[in-house]
């Protein structure tokens, strides 16, 4: 099969199309053609250290897929051949950027009418990393003030989106070119740039703060922000804790959570992965209500991924890049 091949750890600029073998489903798996996949920063972030222990060499990348089943494993039950599924795949296996994909039939969700492909594939790792950050850990409500960070990017972008429907007021960070598209989505933009966050949140929420955080830049941003939060208060990070010892204690009595979507396969139990699907469902009939913009600002092809990732190694791609596997 076709396929976008990792020759080795240490980067990605070795990537290269070639053909790899074609997988057989196991028990409780699903074989998809894939037909469009979703480009995320994991990508570029393992491809540039030393892998994962389970790969094998030459290794394919890609979590996010959308296609349709092309053979089902032994003792799978509620799919058929020919049902369109998406799916946020184990990032230990091989992955999406391939002609064929094989996934566990528990962590995959068919695809509603109306909805392509290509939005398809834009939603999971990022899209349910906002939903469980917004959802399960903020429980945001009506009424409440939530800050996101890098508010044009994927998870930020769903986030905004995904709060507002909650009915939340969003505050949100972003550069200043980048302003109208935050307003677009919902929230009231923060040009990290030329402002102080901190001060800029406080004066918008005339010094009360907020009920929420989704802070996805690091441990020293979800530091700095950690004591924007109103009592009771929580904060979700994705990529660093914060210092949670500059808040004294039996004080605001901050929580801190964080979302690790793809460490369900290593460290969940089957409630957990069972959530990868049921949430992606979620988002789906949100867009197909109209209710949530899958973001999809750039298409690709397979052998246009390089670019792609070095682009969101940038951090300054805006919305979701998808790339187009096959027909």
């Amino acid at each position: 099969m076709r396929a976008l091949l990792l020759p080795t750890a240490g980067g990605f600029d070795s990537l290269h199309v070639g053909e790899a073998p074609r997988p057989q489903p196991g028990p409780g798996q699903v074989f998809i053609a894939v037909h469009a996949a979703g480009l995320n920063p994991v990508e570029y972030k393992v491809a540039g250290g030393d892998g994962i222990p389970t790969w094998g060499w030459p290794h394919i990348l890609g979590q996010d897929c959308a296609g349709v089943i092309a053979e089902l494993g032994e003792g799978v039950s509620g799919f058929a051949v020919g049902d369109r599924v998406a799916c946020h795949g184990d990032l230990g296996r091989e992955g999406s950027f391939a002609e064929y994909v094989l996934d566990d039939a528990e962590v995959i969700t068919r695809i509603p009418d109306g909805v392509d492909d290509v939005a398809a594939a834009a939603l999971p790792c990022a899209g349910m990393t906002a939903y469980q950050a917004i959802v399960h850990r903020l429980h945001v409500e009506a009424g409440q003030t939530v800050l996101v960070t890098a508010g044009a990017g994927g998870v930020g972008g769903y986030a905004i989106q995904l709060a507002r429907i909650a009915g939340a007021r969003v505050l949100a960070t972003a550069s200043a070119e980048n302003a109208d598209r935050l307003r677009t989505l919902g929230a009231e933009p923060i040009d990290y740039r030329s402002t102080d966050v901190a001060d800029e949140v406080r004066r918008l929420t005339d010094g009360r703060g907020v009920d929420g955080i989704l802070d996805v830049l690091g441990t020293d941003s979800a530091t700095a922000n950690l004591g924007l939060l109103v009592h009771g208060g929580g904060i979700v990070t994705i990529d660093g804790r914060p210092d949670i010892t500059t808040i004294p204690e039996l004080t605001t009595a901050p929580s801190v959570h964080e979302v690790a979507l793809g460490a369900a396969y290593q460290w969940g139990d089957a409630a957990a992965r069972r959530r990868l699907s049921t949430d992606l469902a979620a988002l789906l009939e949100l867009v197909v209500t109209g209710r949530l913009d899958p973001m999809v600002t750039r298409t690709v092809g397979l052998d246009q991924i390089p670019a792609a990732l070095h682009d969101l190694e940038g951090r300054h791609v805006t919305g979701k890049i998808v790339a187009r596997v096959t027909a």
